[in-house]
């Protein structure tokens, strides 16, 4: 299977390169509460997602962005460039394990929303693997007349071929889920069908879900989400669920996941989202709810025999072994033996991931932003550890594990090294490369360094620098500096086709900033940047502007940024606080009204990073830094380009709309462009993201003076 952990939710991107919930509704305007916050006044009519008045508004600032950006001459070669990455047949078909076979979701030119494929895990090891269609996302969309995202699947264990597959409208995080049989590749009759809505749903056995669902339309949290979960039995109605479990309207979500090792151990788990980083976590058998002695700051990863494999974001006495935040746990369910530690990171080092594949635990490790795997085979009461011979100085990441299985899935890349798939063999520690990413850019005269900005507390942030190896050291390099910084989401050296074929070749320079906010060194990082200490976050980063131009590689004048989602945030915050450091700010699926934040889409989710208005120091920090409200005449701005989704039920487009909106107010300048599908994104098919990928390389270009070369 593959795998995210529930830590890294929040708000994270799909992608740095491609920019890295709610009931059966469509998305809803902020409340009346929130309407009751200081804010900078919108006309009502702009908050309303789908409304005529709001849409009309939207054509009319998209076509005059399309008259402005899409009439360079720089668009169309953007355009018709980052459209053949997207649908170049060089890219890697990156694993997913599902019952001894391996699947992919692939998009090209005849496959606008996708395809779901197969082939056997020899064949895959081939050089021209041969695949077989699953499922065709596009026919089925055409049948049904709906635009169907692919959301991914959540399969039965054992007898995988039953899975729920997760559909959306246009790319929100609001899912329809129906039983879909992998080996006839057909829906199941009279299976199961859970309709439209932020959802969370696993297999308790053949004919039994556990399902976190909105009930009833009171049934959601505050941020959007449901709180109750039921189980459903095969072929009756969601009205005859019967409840196990009831969390808080106060609750961000409530979730169950079921966990199994592949020797026939399973446990049916119930996670309470109390805040953005802290639950509550409980056992569900046999009807009964059994509360589990675990850190609220603490994510479950996997099944080992009949303990649980805990990641710790927090110190955790248990009044015998002490252990350090961002360690991995063994945690007996019997309650028989304390605690035993697995790993626990050294300075600059963060655990990534730990997941059970075939009796053994998979440990992805980063050592100051250089990527590590390890094995851990128990012997006895204690574990051997094999760190699994990849190459060095690289990100690497888990694709893919299979807890009944030996074999699993890596990856390793850098800025300029193309992803290389590696299938490893947990039983024998071993590696073997698979399939590498052909070249996508010429890297043969680029280098990467690595350097440190001092911030205004004292404290070193690291930064990556990508550019030729020849490159001038005279204040003038065109310069694109991307951060997230937020929700302990680490940003690593990744090989991006997009910036290397549209920004790297031309002659611009990128920078990577490991700003506080993110997991690169572990919780502490992340926390030192929570709520009223978020101003570390801004500082660093612009710490790591004034550093580029102490080195003499750019200046102002030729320095753009960008950032998505948490980090247009930062986009925003940057463009307010220090206008004269940047030529060009790319402000993508943002936030910028932290004075309402907490009503608007999901919002109310991210209390425990952002704080609250209900509180009033957090208030106080929140009017300080929120970009909508610190927008102001006179000033001489940058003009920012503004992106957004209609359909993204997770930020939602209103924060943008306010944005563009005061600027228009203020007689300032800007480019904006919603598109309409996409969710959390820039689109839902490969022709809406290209299109989105161009305005924005076209706008970064143009506001730095054109292309060097």
């Amino acid at each position: 299977m593959s795998f995210v952990s529930i830590r890294r939710l929040g708000l994270l991107m799909a992608s740095v390169s491609v920019l890295h919930a709610g009931a059966s509704y469509a998305q809803t305007a902020p409340s009346k509460a929130a309407t009751d916050v200081e804010h900078a006044a919108a006309p009502a009519w702009l908050d309303q997602i789908d409304g005529a008045q709001a849409m009309d508004w939207v054509r009319a600032q998209n076509q005059k962005t399309l008259n402005t950006l899409g009439q360079k001459p720089l668009f169309k070669s953007f355009y018709d460039a980052s459209l053949k990455l997207l649908q170049t047949h060089d890219r890697l078909a990156m694993p997913e394990q599902i019952d001894g076979m391996i699947y992919n979701f692939w998009r090209d030119a005849s496959h606008q929303r996708g395809i779901l494929r197969r082939t056997t895990q020899a064949d895959y090891a081939s050089e021209a693997p041969n695949w077989t269609t699953v499922l065709d996302l596009d026919a089925l969309a055409a049948s049904e007349q709906k635009n169907w995202v692919y959301h991914g699947l959540s399969c039965l264990d054992l007898q995988q071929s039953r899975c729920l597959l997760a559909l959306s409208d246009g790319g929100e995080d609001a899912v329809t889920q129906r039983e879909f049989d992998l080996s006839t590749g057909k829906f199941v009759p009279n299976g199961f069908t859970l309709p439209h809505a932020k959802m969370a749903a696993d297999w308790l056995d053949r004919d039994t879900l556990l399902v976190s669902y909105p009930w009833t339309e009171k049934d959601v949290t505050k941020s959007s989400y449901p709180y109750i979960v039921k189980i459903l039995k095969r072929g009756k109605k969601l009205s005859s669920a019967t409840t196990v479990f009831t969390g808080k309207q106060t609750d961000v979500s409530v979730d169950p996941f079921v966990l199994h090792d592949g020797k026939g151990n399973q446990v049916a788990l119930i996670r309470e989202g109390i805040d953005a980083f802290s639950s509550r976590f409980y056992q569900y058998e046999k009807g009964r709810i059994i509360p589990l002695d675990l850190p609220e700051r603490a994510d479950v990863t996997g099944l080992l025999g009949h303990k649980l494999v805990v990641r710790l974001d927090q110190d955790w006495d248990t009044h015998g072994p002490n252990f350090q935040a961002g360690s991995v746990v063994l945690v007996d369910l019997d309650r028989r033996r304390m605690p035993q530690m697995l790993v626990q990171p050294q300075s600059k080092q963060v655990i990534e991931a730990a997941v059970v594949s075939h009796g053994h635990i998979l440990v992805s490790l980063y050592d100051n932003v250089r990527g590590e795997l390890h094995v851990f085979t128990p012997s006895g009461d204690t574990f051997n550890r094999s760190q699994l011979p990849l190459p060095k100085n690289l990100s690497v990441n888990l694709i893919s594990a299979d807890h009944a299985s030996p074999l699993a899935y890596a990856e390793s890349e850098g800025f300029l090294t193309p992803p290389t798939v590696w299938s490893i063999d947990t039983d024998a520690a071993t590696v073997r490369e698979v399939h590498t990413l052909p070249a996508q850019f010429d890297a043969s005269a680029m280098t990467v360094d690595q350097f440190q900005a001092r911030s205004t507390d004292g404290t070193d942030i690291p930064y990556f620098v990508v550019h030729a190896k020849d490159m001038p050291h005279n204040d003038a390099n065109p310069t694109l500096l991307y951060a997230y910084g937020g929700f302990e989401v680490p940003l690593f050296p990744s090989y991006s086709a997009g910036i290397g074929v549209n920004w790297l070749s031309h002659g611009g320079v990128y920078v990577l900033a490991n700003i506080r906010g993110g997991g690169e060194f572990g919780p502490a990082w992340h926390e030192a940047g929570l709520k009223t200490r978020r101003q570390h976050i801004y500082d660093d980063f612009a710490a790591v502007a004034h550093d580029l131009a102490a080195r003499h590689i750019t200046s102002s004048q030729h320095l753009a940024i960008r950032g998505g989602s948490n980090g247009g945030l930062l986009m925003g915050v940057e463009f307010t606080q220090h206008p004269d450091f940047w030529k060009a700010v790319d402000i993508e699926v943002p936030l910028l009204d932290m004075m309402n934040y907490e009503h608007m889409s999901a919002g109310a989710s991210w209390v425990g990073e952002y704080g609250t208005v209900s509180i009033p120091e957090q208030r106080d920090f929140l009017r300080k830094i929120s970009p909508l409200q610190n927008l102001k005449a006179g000033t001489q701005y940058p003009v920012p380009f503004i992106e957004t989704t209609t359909k993204d039920d997770r930020v939602g487009p209103v924060h943008a709309r306010r944005f563009a909106w005061r600027m228009s107010e203020l007689n300032l300048p800007y480019y904006y462009w919603e598109q309409v599908a996409g969710g959390h994104g820039f689109g839902a098919s490969q022709t809406e993201i290209a299109q989105t990928q161009a305005l924005s390389w076209t706008y970064a270009w143009s506001a730095l003076g054109g292309v060097a070369h």
